[in-house]
């Protein structure tokens, strides 16, 4: 009984400790720059994975409007307004549309 309770508290303590990694949020995807790009005004965008995910089916967006391979998709915000990646949902009629006052809905620190 001793190893397992053991192994219980290394288990607990590596969960700990991996918790402590995490982004803010989990599932968090903070997008980067590309070298010589604008927006420094704004930080970069950072896409709430998971609150996407308990809304729909993986295949809702993925492959159709993005790869599913990290640094695949070359999402800019000219990409967005034409209604491409995250503009083919946040259009004002399926999600909150793309517009100044919404910046920080994206663009956060």
């Amino acid at each position: 009984m001793r190893g397992a309770a053991a192994q219980l508290a290394a288990g607990t303590l590596l969960a700990l400790l991996s918790a402590v990694a995490l982004p803010a949020e989990l599932g968090d995807i903070p997008f980067t720059r590309a070298a010589g790009s604008l927006g420094g005004e704004y930080p970069a965008a950072i896409f709430p994975h998971w609150v996407h995910r308990m809304q729909f089916a993986c295949y809702v967006c993925h492959e159709d409007i993005f790869q599913m391979k990290a640094g695949a998709n070359t999402i800019t915000m000219d990409a967005i307004q034409q209604g491409k990646f995250c503009g083919a949902c946040h259009n004002g009629k399926i999600a909150f549309s793309v517009v100044f006052e919404t910046c920080q809905r994206c663009h956060r620190q």
